[in-house]
């Protein structure tokens, strides 16, 4: 592109070059050639008024008195009747220039100059033309590579970026040119940029607790199938499968729950529901894997407590507690309900030895765990937990409580924006 740049804009100055160059050396030429006649012709005449003078005044005229008027490379012949011509200067060979004034006493006066001296003269004012010719090529040339280099280098960087986001590399660039036809596609790039990292952040975010919130339900179905494999009887067969369905029907709840967070986390299906319930379906979902590791989970606290939410997003906090206690936790595991205010909690402790002082801020943040676990259990619950109004909080470090508040009343919803809009579409 440099190149047809440069030679795109050589051409042009070439060409305006040529129609104005040739016009004005022939235009000059013409200039130079009347302006030397137009001194001949003067030269005669002033010349003939001279000789006038000298007849009427009856004076001598001789080739001396005219030698100091004439310029040097003329040649000048004065014919009077009656006398012999006088010859003033050397007479040049070649083409010339003359004129043949005539006197009022019936003298001629004629006066010639050498063509070459025009010849010399319009040389001078080619070598002019041409070295100013030459000039405007070399500025045509350095004007022309620099816009070259100033438009093809943006558009090299505006490729390269546009490769980067082909590639998955949505890092905007910010970088601006001067040029507001290559500014806007700047704009427009960083701005899809921005875009292209939004989306593959949310579907990272989402492959990651999918594969999370995923685990544990399909763990715990894997534990009722085996159950089912490891007895021959019907009641119990009956019994675990009917508790595997239950569990199929939360995967599925889970699942449900994760697209509609990736694509709005305000849209939930919040609702009253009994908390006793949820918490009855946990224990008995988790009392196997405690039992394996000869350890207890029990619950206590006010019963008959309803709350407002999703019963399978608090479902899903309560297991990733249950979970973090298990895994990370020691001794008995309790779940406790209380009231206060308009809200009730549901608090989840154990008897291990509570969260690190350094982690105690950031136990919430995604990618921060204790030990070699993905860190993203505690983040996405409380995401959960707020998408339907509630929070999740750490009250208490060593032994660790942590505490699940639901509102007791029904929560009015704000209206979707337009930009929200557009982003779930």
């Amino acid at each position: 592109m440099r190149r047809r740049l440069i030679q795109s804009t050589l051409a042009v100055v070439l060409v305006v070059i040529a129609v104005f160059g040739v016009s004005l050396v022939i235009v000059e030429t013409r200039t130079i050639s009347n302006s030397a006649q137009e001194r001949v012709d003067s030269e005669a005449l002033r010349l003939a008024s001279i000789v006038d003078s000298r007849i009427l005044g009856d004076e001598n005229i001789t080739a001396e008195t005219f030698k100091n008027q004439v310029t040097d490379q003329r040649y000048a012949v004065i014919r009077i009747p009656g006398r012999p011509p006088i010859e003033v200067g050397a007479k040049p060979t070649g083409d010339v220039i003359h004129y043949t004034a005539d006197g009022e006493e019936g003298e001629t006066v004629t006066v010639q100059e050498p063509r070459s001296s025009v010849t010399r003269e319009v040389g001078r004012t080619l070598l002019i033309i041409g070295a100013v010719a030459l000039l405007a090529i070399v500025a045509a040339v350095l004007l022309a590579v620099r816009q070259a280099n100033r438009l093809a280098s943006p558009l090299t960087d505006l490729a390269e970026t546009a490769e980067r986001l082909g590639s998955g590399d949505p890092r905007p660039r910010h970088k601006r040119y001067g040029v507001p036809e290559l500014d806007r596609v700047a704009d427009v790039l960083d701005s899809s940029a921005e875009r292209i990292a939004r989306m593959l952040t949310a579907e990272r975010r989402l492959a990651a607790d999918a594969s999370h919130q995923l685990r544990t339900p399909l763990t715990a179905l894997s534990m009722r199938l085996e159950e089912i494999t490891l007895t021959d009887d019907p009641d119990t067969v009956k019994e675990e499968a009917t508790i595997a369905l239950t569990q199929v029907e939360r995967l599925t709840d889970v699942v449900e729950r994760l697209l509609t967070n990736a694509r709005d986390p305000r849209t939930g299906s919040a609702v009253s529901f009994d908390l006793d319930e949820v918490i009855k379906q946990q224990l008995e979902e988790w009392r196997p894997a405690y039992r394996g590791e000869g350890r207890a989970i029990v619950s206590s606290g006010k019963r008959h407590l309803r709350a407002v939410g999703t019963p399978g997003a608090v479902a899903q906090v309560l297991a990733a507690l249950i979970e973090n206690s298990l895994m990370h936790g020691g001794g008995t595991v309790a779940l406790r309900t209380r009231v206060t205010g308009n809200q009730a909690v549901v608090e989840v402790t154990d008897e291990g030895p509570g969260v690190p002082t350094d982690l105690g801020a950031r136990i919430f943040e995604r990618t921060i765990s204790g030990r070699n676990s993905t860190g993203i259990g505690l983040a996405v619950a409380r995401d959960l937990a707020e998408a339907d109004g509630g929070r999740l909080e750490m009250l208490q470090a060593q032994p660790p409580v942590f505490g699940l508040f639901l509102s007791r009343t029904p929560m009015k919803r704000p209206p979707m924006t337009e930009e929200d809009e557009r982003t779930v579409r």
